[in-house]
This record gives C-alpha cells, structure tokens and sequence, in this order.
C-alpha cells in the first residue's frame, strides 16, 4: 500500500471556553449543524442505512453543551438515544460489563437501536501493563475465558447487539517482529468466534493496512475498521490503494489526534479543531459505500475535534447533502 499523504494542517479554533448559558444574547453554535432531536424536538427518525453516533455517551463538559442541565447521569442514555441510533461502548475494553449494566442499556434504548462496543483489552492487549503481552494476545489458551464471558454478557442485547470491535494498539517488534505472526494469530481467533454477531477490527500499525490483513478479514466477513487517526490513512487512501470492505458492513472510527487536542481542552463541551475538509472527504466515501448497499457504522471520539455530537452532526449533514447529490 502507498504511504498515506500527510494530512493538512489542522485549523485551530479560538481558545476553548465553556459555551454561554442558554438565553445569553451572544450564544451561538461554532458551525451551522442542525439541531438535535433532543428531549424537546420530534423523535429521530428510522434507522438508515448509515447510522452514527459517539464513542460513550458521556463525558467531561457535555452536560448544558448536549445534556440539558440538571440531568442526572442516570437518564443520559435515554436523552442520547432521542438523538442518534447508535453509539459504541468504549467501557467494555476496560472490563467485562455486568449483565445488570448491559440490561439497562438495553431497557433504556428503544427498538431499532444498537450499541457497538469494543472487545476488552486483556484480549487485544494481552494484559493491563503499558506494554503489549505477546504471549497472551489473541491466545485462547491465556484469554478464552474472558472473550467467552464477553461475548455471552453482550448477546443479553439481543437485536440491539451491533458490531464488536477488536482494536488492537500500535504493535512494535519486540510484540510482532512482522504482521505474518499477528495475522496467523488473527485468522485462528476469528476463526473460533461464534457466528451471530458481527466483528470488526482495527489495527494501528499504517503499514498492516494491506491486501494481507485485508484476505484474513474477508475470509471471515469482519469489517476492516476505517479511522481518521493521527498517523493513520484515512478511509479514502484506504479506498484509493485496495477495497475497504471485507464483509456486509462497514465500520468507521473518527479519533483523532489525542496528544494535539489535550493541548488545547480536556472539557468536551464544543468543537475546537475544525476538520471540516477531512469530514467532507468521509462524507462522500459514506455515500459511496452506501450506494453498494451495505450497512455502515460511524462513531466520533470527543479527541476528533472537541465535542462528538457536534462532529456527528456535521457528517451526518454533510453525508445527507452527498446523498442527495445522487
């Protein structure tokens, strides 16, 4: 695969402040976005063919920025719900849920939504120490029992059960010398996974995105996670250089750079980098890839720009104007 280009430079908003109360006289959104079907609009309307959301559903500084104020954490996942029909469940890599949790997401999500969520990282990771554990990742022998506990606690779903992602870390030689070992190790794991859910993965090593990695996925129909990340191709380069998809769905993952942002704001209550040229650029491969009838999943990490639901916003306009180009 070609190298990917480097991306352009990022365009840094004012410094962040925390957004006025609602009623100030010069309160006003950073981009023209649509409104949220919130607690006081209609109800979203049926799952398309595309569906996005964010990476959790809570964070630092998004109540009075998406959460009214006085929300109790308690009812956030219903309010998100009137809004998107997705998100992915980024507390799952830390540790297995408890059926007790996973039956409330269920009960407080209407029919026709889904929750992506992500393998834990004794799995991908092979442990909790900072360094990757070669010796256990993907090695049913060392964590078959947490994978099973995984995987049972989260078909409590049921319909609303949606893809599972294996994200795996930037792996260095001294964890794969090559990514021959990793992919014989990846084709034996999905291999044994049982059918039912639909699976995902994501690697971070740029040069493994390529026809090797991309026939181990095809042969088992798990989707190749595209990502908007810092050293990473984005999902057109990716396009450019092989076919992206590997199964009947495809998943896609705005990250961004996490050690820029931090720099700028650790509240992520509005959009402070503006990657209004990068979103174009998905927009328009969503639409492409919608128009060969597969089912998509988006997801935007507050580290993208500042404010997930804000971004979300944006694509999904932005993607519905390159829908009606069509």
């Amino acid at each position: 695969m070609p190298p990917a280009k480097r991306p352009t430079a990022r365009k840094r908003l004012a410094s962040p402040r925390r957004p006025p109360k609602a009623g100030a006289a010069d309160a006003a959104p950073l981009f023209a976005v649509p409104a949220p079907d919130g607690a006081d609009g209609p109800p979203r309307p049926p799952p398309g063919p595309v569906r996005f959301g964010t990476s959790s559903f809570t964070a630092p500084g998004w109540v009075g920025a998406f959460y009214p104020e006085g929300t109790r954490p308690a009812d956030f996942f219903r309010f998100y719900a009137r809004e998107f029909d997705t998100v992915e469940v980024d507390a799952t890599y830390y540790a297995v849920p408890s059926a007790r949790t996973v039956d409330g997401w269920a009960e407080k999500t209407p029919e026709g939504f889904v929750v992506a969520a992500k393998f834990p990282r004794a799995i991908v990771h092979g442990g909790d120490d900072a360094h990757p554990d070669p010796s256990r990742i993907l090695t049913l022998d060392a964590i078959g029992a947490q994978r099973d506990a995984f995987l049972a606690v989260m078909a409590r779903l049921g319909p609303r059960l949606g893809p599972l992602v294996l994200q795996f870390p930037y792996f260095n030689r001294t964890v794969f010398p090559s990514v021959g070992p990793f992919l014989e190790r990846l084709d034996a794991f999905l291999g044994a996974l049982p059918p039912g859910p639909s699976y995902a993965v994501e690697v971070r090593n740029k040069a493994w995105v390529a026809p090797p990695l991309r026939a181990v996925l095809a042969r088992h129909h798990a989707a190749l996670v595209l990502v908007d990340q810092a050293w990473m191709p984005h999902g057109d380069e990716v396009e450019r250089a092989m076919d992206p998809v590997t199964g009947d769905h495809v998943y896609v993952r705005l990250l961004g750079d996490r050690k820029a942002i931090e720099a700028i704001t650790t509240t992520w209550d509005r959009e402070v980098i503006d990657h209004g040229d990068r979103l174009a650029r998905w927009a328009a491969l969503l639409a492409r890839l919608e128009a060969r009838g597969l089912k998509i999943f988006v997801y935007v990490n507050n580290h993208y720009a500042g404010h997930a639901p804000a971004t979300v916003r944006r694509l999904r306009a932005m993607y519905e104007a390159q829908r009606g180009k069509g």
